[in-house]
């Protein structure tokens, strides 16, 4: 079996390493051999965060990304988030750990289909979450982030009809925010749709003084106990900001290695699942790991690459995003 052909069986080369090898020196030594940079999403594991030039959200980070001057980005997220990426640095060659890493979210709405979806409403506009494929960006009119939706949405005229996708729960979310009545594609995260408001409240009972924060991909019941509803770096900035001192977060596990860092005075207790497992992780996303972002680096591979037809379709609603964005000063 040929690497390629390896690749996309497994979704990575797997290479014996040496034990003796200090991963953090050889992915250090190899960056500044290759002038690479890189990312790592908020719900990688800790050791991941720790080794990133940039820590942060999907979007955020191919923006800070495109600001380097770097040859090669190391993208530790799943497979749209390097896709992302690759849209805006279409000169940079954009590495993903494991090709394999992907996302229920954005698997929920295959674009073939969507574009049919898209056909029924040929008078409204099309507005899509970050978390979906280059090919859906492509067919999309504008994009927007978790933290911005609200805004996107509000910034255009009342009686604008607006097909939101993909994800039902942003989206209901948005649409009782906004007033409008948004047409929505039937799409979820497996994460954020597992949260159990029966075990939350349960824990709540534990820690009475206890915060609730939550992302808004989470299903209506589980927002309705929040108190803070927002992305994963609004829901960081108001643990930081906040004088509390106890929060129970309904988001993915992997943020609590930040928040943890950056508030290692409080106590952050991850939101519980309705199942018997006691975790709420991503498994694409844990589908990275330290040796695969070595051996990502070391031999340049596997490498996300786009037509670049889709490219130039879908970077025009990012960009369309970032200029509203500006205007309204977010």
């Amino acid at each position: 079996m040929d690497i390629l052909e390896e690749i996309n069986i497994k979704g990575f080369h797997e290479e014996e390493i040496d034990p003796t090898l200090d991963l953090y020196d050889e992915i250090a030594k190899l960056k500044k051999e290759k002038n690479a940079v890189i990312l790592a999403h908020y719900y990688q594991e800790g050791e991941i965060q720790d080794i990133a030039d940039y820590i942060g959200d999907s979007l955020g980070l191919s923006q800070q990304a495109a600001k380097t001057d770097a040859d090669i980005i190391v993208f530790a997220g799943v497979h749209f988030m390097a896709e992302t990426a690759k849209i805006l640095s279409p000169e940079k060659k954009v590495l993903l750990p494991d090709l394999k890493a992907g996302c229920s979210l954005a698997d929920s709405c295959p674009p073939h289909l969507f574009k049919k979806f898209k056909e029924q409403y040929p008078d409204h506009l099309v507005i899509t979450y970050v978390n979906c494929t280059a090919e859906l960006k492509a067919l999309s009119d504008i994009v927007c982030t978790s933290s911005n939706a609200v805004q996107i949405v509000e910034s255009l005229p009342a009686d604008q009809k607006i097909i939101f996708g993909p994800d039902r729960n942003l989206g209901a979310w948005v649409a009782k925010k906004t007033g409008r009545d948004l047409v929505l594609w039937n799409g979820a995260c497996m994460v954020h749709e597992i949260f159990s408001r029966e075990k939350i409240t349960k824990l709540t009972e534990r820690y009475p003084n206890a915060k609730i924060l939550a992302h808004p991909e989470c299903e209506e019941h589980i927002l309705q106990l929040a108190d803070y509803i927002g992305s994963t770096t609004g829901i960081l900035k108001y643990a930081t900001n906040s004088v509390e001192k106890e929060f129970i977060v309904a988001t993915e596990s992997g943020i609590l290695h930040q928040m943890q860092k950056d508030n290692p005075d409080k106590l952050f207790i991850p939101a519980p699942p309705n199942n018997t497992c006691a975790c709420n992780d991503c498994p694409h996303m844990k589908r990275n790991t330290l040796e695969k972002l070595y051996l990502c680096l070391k031999n340049e591979m596997p490498e996300i690459t786009l037509p670049a037809d889709i490219i130039e379709k879908a970077v025009k609603p990012i960009e369309r995003m970032l200029d509203i964005s500006a205007s309204l000063g977010l």
